[in-house]
């Protein structure tokens, strides 16, 4: 277990120093003083170890959401708290968050992928299951996680990702705005009285 968290660590200095379409096996062994066999003993190559750590960061980034997330009663301070959770960890790590947005950018093979999206889907449950009470109750929109995650973590992750790649953006702003932001892109709107939701409006002659 040490060995391959020193070849994860050493994996995550070179590919923040060269970029991970930058950054070859030999350079991550010898970084970590690791021996070759070790290296495909534990990862079985180059993507195996960029998805190792690629899962490792999502686990970290993850379990900081869902602390933030679950504690929370109503549902506009669960999507407040997510929001402001994900800048909160990404700012904090900008070399984890530089690399996971270059490594989900790369393609690995289907069952990479498909093991990949079901470990995240584990790691998300507890944030799912609290935010599908708000769903429930009327509170938040009947959409699937996904759809969720890209209205209320898109501008967030967009965000992040031109910060760390060098954008004038105010770390400040980003946290007093865009937590904001996603809870009224989702909040219930009150119907007009006496109007149906989907009758349309008056126009005057």
């Amino acid at each position: 277990m040490k060995r391959h968290e020193a070849l994860l660590d050493a994996a995550l200095r070179c590919f923040v120093e060269r970029g991970v379409l930058g950054t070859g096996i030999e350079e991550i062994r010898k970084a970590a003083g690791a021996s070759p066999s070790s290296v495909y003993n534990l990862f079985d190559g180059l993507p195996g170890l960029t998805l190792a750590l690629l899962t490792r960061t999502f686990e970290r980034l993850f379990a900081h959401l869902a602390a933030r997330v679950v504690r929370t009663e109503e549902a506009e301070d669960a999507v407040e708290a997510l929001v402001e959770g994900h800048l909160e960890w990404i700012l904090g790590h900008p070399d984890e968050g530089r690399f996971m947005y270059q490594a989900t950018a790369l393609e690995f093979d289907a069952g990479a992928q498909e093991a990949l999206q079901a470990r995240k889907a584990e790691m998300l449950a507890p944030v799912v299951l609290h935010l599908h009470r708000f769903v429930s109750g009327g509170t938040l929109p009947a959409w699937t996680p996904l759809e969720l995650d890209v209205v209320l973590l898109g501008p967030s992750h967009e965000a992040c990702r031109r910060f760390l790649a060098g954008a004038p953006l105010d770390p400040g702003w980003m946290r007093a705005t865009l937590p904001r932001i996603a809870w009224q892109s989702v909040q219930p709107r009150p119907r007009a009285r006496g109007r149906s939701s989907s009758a349309p409006p008056r126009r005057d002659p």
